[in-house]
C-alpha cells in the first residue's frame, strides 16, 4: 500500500471512526427518496463516488473501495429497507395505458426483471446501509495494509468545466471514468475508460439519471467484452427504460441527448442518441465520427412520419412543434417519434489520435468539426497570464488541463470564462512521444478536455 492510499484511509477513518448511526445526518444527500433494486447499483456507487471525490480520494481508490461496499451490500437482506406495497394504476401520467401504448412497453430482455424493478427501497436507509459499508472496507483495509489486486487504468488527463449560462438549473451532466474496470470488478485484461455528456432539456431529472446509470447498466452487459456497440445499444435501451419507470413515479417529462464514448483496449466505441456529437483529432485533422439525430433529415423525418408523427418548423424543425432532436433519453410523452435507439460506431485506434471532442448541439451547431483542431491549438498557444486570482489557483491543478479552450468559444460573451492553460502540455500534433488516446468532452455548460502529456 502506497504512501498516498495509507494517507487518504487515515484521514477518512479519523473522520468516520464510527458507523453512521440512524439519528446521524448522512455526510452527502442521497439522489433520490425511494428507489428500485436495480437502482440502487448507480445510486450507491454515485453517492460513494462523490463523497470520496469531494475528500480527495485517489481515483483508483475510490472505485475499489465503492465496489467493495457495493458487494458487501448487494449480499444483504434488502427486504429491511422495502417500501409499504400499494397497488398503482396502469395508467401512466400522460394518460395512457402501459400495457397499451408502444412507446411505452420495456424491452424484451427486462420481461422477467419486471417483479424485480416493481419493488421500491427507502434510498436514505439504503445508503446509510452502503456507506457503513464503505468505512468498514476502509478501515479493514487500513488496519491490514491491504489493497485488492490493483490494475491502474491508462493515465489521461482530463479537465471539466461547467457554465450555466442563463438557465435556472443546470440540465447537462457529464461522466469522465478512467477507472471504469476497477469499478466493475472487470478483470479481463483490456484497459477501458468511459466518458460521456448528457444534453438535458426540459429539466435535469433525465440528465442526472443517465450520468448515474448508463455506465452501470453497460458493465452489466453480457456482449461488452465481444461486442461494445451492440453492449451500448442495449444499455441506452435499458437506461431509457429505467428512467420511463422513475418518470411514471415522479411525473417527470424532461429528456436529454446522449453522446458516450467508451476506450476499450486498442478500439473506441462512441454511442449517440439526439444531436450530441463526436470528433475525433488526428495529426491536427478532424474526423466526424457521429451524425446528429435531427428530425429535418430524411431518415429521421420518414421514421417519424412512417409511425403517424409529424415535423413542423418553428425557429427550426422540431418533432410534433416540440422538440429539436428526434431522438433522446426520456420525452416520453412524445415516444415513439422521439425514439430511444441509439447509433454506435466502433473503430480501431492506430496510435496516432490527438483527442476527441464530445459535444452538445451548444458548441456542434457553432463550431464546425473543420475548425476544433485550429481552435483548440490557438487556446493553447495563447500565452500564459501569471497574474493572481481564479487563474493561479487553476494553473496548480492537472484536473483542469484545457480549460483555455473554452476562451475561444465563437458564441456568447457570458460563457467565456478565461482560465489557465499548463505551461509544459505539449499542442497536438506536435507530440513526437508514443500518444495515447484521450478524451475532450464539451457542451454548451461545461467541457472535460484530455491531452496527451
Amino acid at each position: 500500500m502506497d504512501e498516498e492510499t495509507r494517507s487518504f484511509l487515515r484521514r477518512f477513518l479519523d473522520e468516520f471512526p464510527t458507523a453512521l448511526e440512524e439519528d446521524r445526518s448522512l455526510p452527502i444527500t442521497p439522489l433520490s427518496c425511494k428507489i428500485t433494486l436495480e437502482e440502487m447499483h448507480g445510486e450507491s456507487l454515485a453517492l460513494g463516488l462523490s463523497l470520496l471525490a469531494e475528500r480527495g480520494a485517489p481515483a483508483v481508490l475510490s472505485a475499489l473501495l465503492c465496489q467493495a461496499a457495493l458487494s458487501h451490500l448487494l449480499q444483504a437482506d434488502l427486504s429491511l429497507f422495502y417500501c409499504p406495497q400499494k397497488e398503482e394504476p396502469k395508467v401512466s401520467f400522460f394518460g395512457r395505458l402501459l400495457c397499451c401504448t408502444c412507446c411505452l412497453q420495456k424491452p424484451e430482455a427486462d420481461q422477467e426483471e419486471e417483479e424485480q424493478t416493481q419493488v421500491l427501497l427507502h434510498s436514505e436507509a439504503v445508503q446509510r446501509f452502503f456507506l457503513n459499508k464503505l468505512i468498514d472496507v476502509a478501515l479493514a483495509w487500513h488496519q491490514n495494509s491491504f489493497l485488492p489486486p490493483l490494475t491502474v487504468p491508462q493515465f489521461r488527463l482530463c479537465s471539466v468545466q461547467f457554465i450555466k449560462n442563463r438557465r435556472t438549473e443546470m440540465e447537462d451532466m457529464h461522466l469522465a471514468l478512467a477507472e471504469f474496470n476497477q469499478l466493475f470488478g472487470i478483470r479481463d485484461g483490456v484497459d477501458r475508460a468511459y466518458y460521456a455528456v448528457f444534453d438535458g432539456h426540459g429539466g435535469v431529472h433525465a440528465a442526472n439519471y443517465c450520468v448515474t446509470h448508463l455506465h452501470v447498466a453497460l458493465s452489466k452487459q453480457e456482449t461488452l467484452q465481444s461486442d461494445a456497440a451492440a453492449a451500448f445499444k442495449a444499455a441506452l435501451r435499458h437506461t431509457d427504460y429505467m428512467f420511463r419507470g422513475k418518470a411514471e413515479r415522479e411525473s417527470l417529462i424532461d429528456g436529454t441527448t446522449a453522446v458516450a464514448l467508451l476506450i476499450h483496449g486498442q478500439e473506441l466505441t462512441v454511442a449517440w442518441l439526439g444531436d450530441s456529437q463526436a470528433v475525433l483529432v488526428r495529426n491536427g485533422q478532424a474526423e466526424k465520427l457521429t451524425e446528429p439525430h435531427k428530425p429535418e433529415t430524411e431518415e429521421e423525418r420518414q421514421r417519424i412520419e412512417d409511425i403517424g408523427g409529424y415535423i413542423t418548423y418553428s425557429d427550426c424543425w422540431r418533432v410534433k412543434g416540440i422538440l429539436a432532436t428526434s431522438r433522446a433519453i426520456g420525452d416520453f410523452d412524445l415516444k415513439p417519434y422521439v425514439s430511444g435507439d441509439a447509433d454506435c460506431l466502433t473503430m480501431r485506434l492506430s496510435g496516432d489520435e490527438d483527442y476527441i471532442l464530445l459535444a452538445s448541439d451548444g458548441f456542434s451547431d457553432v463550431v464546425k468539426p473543420s475548425m476544433v483542431p485550429n481552435l483548440v491549438l490557438e487556446a493553447l498557444q495563447q500565452p500564459d497570464d501569471s497574474e493572481g486570482g481564479e487563474d493561479s489557483l487553476l494553473q496548480q491543478s492537472e484536473e483542469n488541463i484545457g480549460f483555455k479552450v473554452t476562451d475561444h468559444l465563437p458564441t456568447h460573451e457570458s460563457w467565456r470564462r478565461k482560465v489557465r492553460y499548463p505551461a509544459h502540455l505539449k499542442c497536438p500534433g506536435g507530440n513526437k512521444e508514443p500518444r495515447v488516446l484521450e478524451a475532450i468532452t464539451y457542451s454548451d455548460c461545461w467541457c472535460v478536455i484530455g491531452y496527451n502529456g
